[in-house]
């Protein structure tokens, strides 16, 4: 079950902050494009990649953090078991993709 449309999301005080971050990993990747096709050598190429891999990952738990600060525990505090229980279950799914692509 998602949040509806008209309601905050965890994120929505920083999403400004989240979208500038956006635009500088956006970057690097034209950045890595551009050294493939300037035949530059490979482990620059892929230093380059993990450098946007960690930051990707640095977003990603920041917005993993501000779902467990907002959405999690208001579900908890709600008293609402079902409610409780699901947002429990999405926090153990999105902690499992992360470690999934480790």
């Amino acid at each position: 079950m998602s949040e509806t449309a008209t309601s905050a999301h965890g994120y929505s005080e920083i999403k400004e902050s989240l979208v500038k971050r956006l635009h500088r990993i956006e970057g690097q990747i034209r950045g890595i494009e551009r050294m493939v096709e300037g035949d530059r050598y490979c482990i620059d190429i892929l230093t380059q990649i993990a450098a946007a891999n960690t930051a990707l990952e640095s977003l990603a738990y920041t917005v993993l953090a501000e779902h467990v600060d907002h959405c999690v525990t208001a579900a908890l505090a709600s008293g609402d078991e079902a409610q409780a229980a699901e947002k429990s279950r999405e926090l153990l799914r999105a902690v499992q993709r992360f470690t999934r692509t480790r």
